[in-house]
């Protein structure tokens, strides 16, 4: 007989040993001779001559499906099982020979019922479903709860959300409209560029002067899309609790940490930038010391590889802004605690936030193209801004911003968004945040009830 629990034959004591069924038999026995009864001669009755051995015969044992008494010196089987709790019956292994009821040994249900494997109240099922206060459930996440959720909080804090993302995106399209207007659009800075009797200086000062009007458009496009990332993260750590937030509280709760945000968005890219760079350096000096056909190859090598650590080190560092908004900590920490939660899951994060960028970026594209070929046939075919100048080149930046501002209203959200939950995501997993979450949601005994996997 296997001791384990749960696997006894129902109607015997996992204890049953040899030496215990000996001694039945031999009381069994006693009693069964002791017990014959007498004629009314005072004799036995008249059995037949022809019978079996007299240690050959028991009293009936109670084995399963058996639902008579146990005989004299055996030990009484145990009492049937309530209902939902038992091996037959509801919700138990099945139904045995005795039918329902009674103790049986049939494979375990495959539906639900009360108190078996299944969904019922009290059962043996799964883990009991996770909390969900807010946008998000609060367990560990897959990818398309990562992206529903970024959807689900602009869906339900439209007003707020929306009202964010377009703001900011209306003030910087028009900053870039104006610069473009005013300063990239002018003729006479970028005749040199289709002229072929330039000299050099000509087409340096063209060129000049086109990387410094575009970088200052990159660098409005960046302040604002800091802006809304600082206020965007805030709305949507407070839609995970299930609670709404104004404009106001979220600025207000952003604020002290939009120059840290703005150090760290500016530093990444620099980190990026000097990875590829030094990767590039051993090419660049052994062309600069004699071989030039060896030192491109070798600069072309050694850019792809610094090009790869500087992916590497994107993804390992993706983590930082929500860290530093939502953690208030430094730009360096920011990063570490970055690093810290990206260990381990480098791929998971990099798959999310590709596919995110795919998104977005398609989104974008459906809405701009449309506007774009708009724009050039207003402005009379010119589809780049070098070759349209007057109100023609007005008129295709102000309708090609129009589709900038929609497509940048709708995307914002959705880059914040991911990244935030992401965030949140790989702190469940690794530190259990989902239990100072509910915590936050006001949801009392999170965690305590049976089977529940706090962060599992």
């Amino acid at each position: 007989m296997n001791d384990t629990p749960g696997w006894a034959s129902p109607g015997s004591a996992p204890s049953d040993g040899p030496d215990d069924k000996g001694q039945e038999s031999t009381g069994q026995n006693g009693d069964a001779q002791g017990a014959a009864p007498q004629d009314a001669a005072g004799q036995g009755p008249q059995w037949s001559k022809e019978q079996p051995p007299p240690a050959q015969w028991s009293a009936p044992s109670g084995s399963p499906g058996t639902s008579g008494p146990a005989g004299p010196g055996q030990a009484p089987p145990p009492p049937p099982p309530a209902p939902g709790q038992g091996w037959g019956g509801q919700g138990g292994w099945g139904q045995g020979p005795g039918g329902p009821g009674h103790g049986g040994w049939g494979a375990p249900p495959q539906g639900g019922g009360q108190g078996g494997w299944g969904q019922g109240p009290g059962g043996w099922g799964g883990p009991p479903a996770a909390a969900k206060p807010g946008v998000i459930p609060l367990r560990p996440l897959g990818v398309g709860e990562i992206l529903d959720g970024a959807v689900s909080t602009m869906r339900t804090y439209w007003r707020t959300v929306l009202g964010i993302s377009l703001t900011v995106a209306v003030v910087t399209e028009l900053l870039v409209v104006l610069l473009q207007g005013f300063f990239l659009n002018d003729a006479s800075t970028t005749a040199a560029l289709d002229d072929p009797d330039a000299t050099p200086r000509e087409i340096l000062n063209a060129l000049g002067g086109l990387f410094i009007g575009t970088g200052v458009v990159l660098v409005v496009t960046l302040l604002g899309t800091i802006i809304a990332t600082a206020l965007l993260t805030t709305v949507t750590s407070r839609a995970v609790l299930g609670t709404s937030v104004t404009t106001g509280e979220a600025w207000r709760d952003a604020r002290p940490q939009v120059l840290r945000l703005l150090g760290l968005t500016l530093l990444l890219p620099l980190i990026a930038a000097a990875t590829v760079f030094v990767g590039t350096v051993p090419g660049i000096l052994v062309a600069i010391l004699g071989s030039s056909e060896g030192g491109t190859v070798l600069a072309v090598i050694g850019g792809i590889a610094g090009f790869v650590v500087a992916v590497w080190l994107m993804v390992r560092f993706s983590l930082s802004s929500p860290a530093l908004m939502l953690e208030k900590q430094t730009v360096r920490k920011a990063m570490s605690r970055s690093g810290k939660l990206v260990r381990g899951s480098w791929w998971r994060v990099f798959g999310i936030q590709i596919l995110a960028t795919l998104i977005t970026n398609i989104v974008s594209s459906i809405i701009l193209i449309p506007f774009t070929f708009i724009a050039a046939a207003v402005s009379g075919g010119g589809v780049g801004l070098l070759d349209s100048t007057g109100d023609s080149g007005w008129a295709f930046l102000i309708i090609s911003g129009l589709g900038s501002v929609i497509g940048s209203t709708l995307t914002f959200p959705i880059t914040a968004g991911v990244t935030v939950l992401l965030y949140i995501d790989q702190r469940i997993r690794r530190e259990a945040l989902d239990l100072e979450l509910a915590r936050a949601a006001g949801l009392q005994g999170y965690g305590t009830a049976p089977g529940a996997t706090p962060g599992g």
